[in-house]
């Protein structure tokens, strides 16, 4: 079966708000620490996603979906900073994909799709944050992402167990955004 990936604006992403609330009480359920404790309820997961759509629409949050059959099986995302001195990153936030979708090359694609759009608007770099040992770690380490360094006790894994994580970074890009001495291009306004 084909999957296709896509960007979604805040109104598109308010209408897979449900879809996107099963991929996240799976991945919760699977086990994967990424803010939530489980159980999580749906409903709670429903209105997470929709409190991420004004994000979108500022331009401080980019979303991708990865649809088969017309239905969410994967998801990823980029979040911009707002400073000024910060103009040039993203952090690599909530790559999830469905249990029934793994072991296909999804999370590869999903991440590949995030690091070109994060070139194509200026960023440079990327960094991101993972549960130390994850399938996830395994992922980054194998697409080029570099080890910054490793948190003990960082967050509570679902079922409430401290557990480390491990911070990445990844230089792409060619560093257009730098001037002739070295200093970085004022970029103003959302990203799009």
């Amino acid at each position: 079966m084909k999957v296709t990936v896509r960007r979604l604006d805040a109104r598109q992403l308010r209408a897979v708000a449900d879809e996107l609330a099963d991929l996240l009480i799976d991945t919760v359920e699977d086990g994967a620490s990424i803010g939530f404790l489980a159980p999580l309820a749906r409903t709670a997961a429903v209105d997470w996603w929709r409190e991420r759509a004004d994000a979108v629409a500022a331009g401080h949050l980019a979303l991708w979906v990865a649809l088969r059959d017309g239905r969410v099986v994967g998801t990823v995302s980029l979040a911009f900073p707002g400073k000024p001195n910060s103009r040039h990153r993203a952090e690599l936030v909530k790559l999830m994909v469905h249990r029934e979708a793994r072991d296909e090359g999804l999370g590869r694609r999903l991440l590949t799709v995030a690091e070109d759009a994060a070139v194509a608007t200026g960023i440079t770099l990327l960094h991101l944050d993972t549960e130390t040992d994850s399938p996830a770690e395994r992922l980054y380490r194998s697409t080029g992402w570099t080890r910054a360094g490793m948190i003990p006790d960082y967050a509570a894994s679902p079922d409430g167990v401290l557990r480390p994580t491990t911070l990445y970074y990844k230089r792409v890009g060619t560093g257009a955004e730098a001037d002739a001495a070295g200093r970085l291009v004022a970029r103003d306004g959302p990203r799009t």
